[in-house]
């Protein structure tokens, strides 16, 4: 594997894949591997000869830029992507993608995609996840970018970022991975006490409580908002959001909507658990039919 750090490394590299006429995958991450990120790449290397992963905490995600977390296990993530057959390892450094600083003339902006569960505590939270994206992909210049599902709201604005600024790039997408009992994979997990681990899953239970009443013909979904927060907080458990939308569009739900999301973020303790899932809209034709 070939670790770079620099943009006219990586696209060396890059370019001499190209001419070997090799396919490449690209996938952005912010470290902390863990076996979802090994989902994705092994999505990847389904579909490409050249794997491409990045790590990067990028600032612009945070109100503070400062703020952003610096590269804590560099050593262990390159021995899962070795492990994993990586073929190039691109690890930017903040002075490399950002030379003049943080104060850009140009960012990428999806206002309709905002307001959501990030959108009320940290506003520049998805402008910062399009801008750097897009920067990694004119760098790396990949055939395709592999995203998880268990980011639903970064994977529909890079989607949507790409389809929007026709960007020749394939967006292939990876379900979430999740433990025996249901808690989608991830490096917070490990940060849970071992009472909070045991609470854990209520998160998954909700939201596919949420889900079967969908299915089962409701769609009252400000009172199942409503409800989904109570066994929440019955569980001892602060919800920080729970929104039911268009799961192409992330807007609200329409009489054109026929697959919604249902995305949920709460707390417990000192750590936020994310989770997700995806409903199709069941009509009232089909659930007479179905009895």
């Amino acid at each position: 594997m070939h670790t770079v750090a620099e943009i006219a490394d990586v696209r060396q590299q890059i370019q001499q894949c190209r001419q070997s006429g090799l396919r490449i995958s690209f996938i952005p991450t912010m470290g902390d591997l863990h076996d979802g990120h090994i989902s994705l790449i092994k999505a990847a290397k389904e579909r490409a000869e050249i794997v491409v992963v990045s790590i990067f905490a990028n600032p612009l995600q945070y109100d503070n830029p400062e703020e952003a977390v610096p590269l804590k296990n560099l050593e262990s993530d390159q021995a899962k992507l070795i492990e994993a057959n990586v073929d190039i390892l691109y690890t930017p450094s903040t002075e490399s993608l950002y030379p003049n600083g943080f104060d850009l003339k140009t960012y990428v902006g999806m206002p309709d995609l905002f307001q959501l569960l990030d959108n009320s505590y940290r506003p520049n939270y998805f402008r910062g996840v399009a801008t750097a994206t897009l920067k990694l992909l004119n760098i790396v210049q990949p055939d395709m970018i592999v995203l998880g599902k268990k980011n639903y709201q970064h994977l529909t604005i890079i989607r949507q970022m790409i389809t929007d600024l026709s960007l020749n790039i394939d967006v292939v997408t990876v379900p979430i991975v999740r433990d025996m009992d249901g808690v989608a994979i991830s490096y917070r997990n490990e940060f849970l006490t071992i009472d909070e681990r045991q609470r854990a899953p209520v998160v998954a239970r909700t939201i596919r409580w949420v889900s079967s009443q969908i299915r089962g013909g409701r769609n009252d979904y400000q009172e199942l908002v409503l409800d989904a927060t109570d066994q929440l907080r019955a569980a001892g458990f602060y919800p920080k959001g729970i929104t039911i939308c268009d799961a192409y569009s992330l807007l609200p739900v329409s009489s054109e909507s026929n697959k919604l999301v249902i995305l949920m973020k709460a707390s417990i303790g000192h750590i936020t658990l994310t989770d997700n899932l995806s409903v199709d809209i069941v009509s009232k034709e089909e659930l007479t039919e179905a009895e």
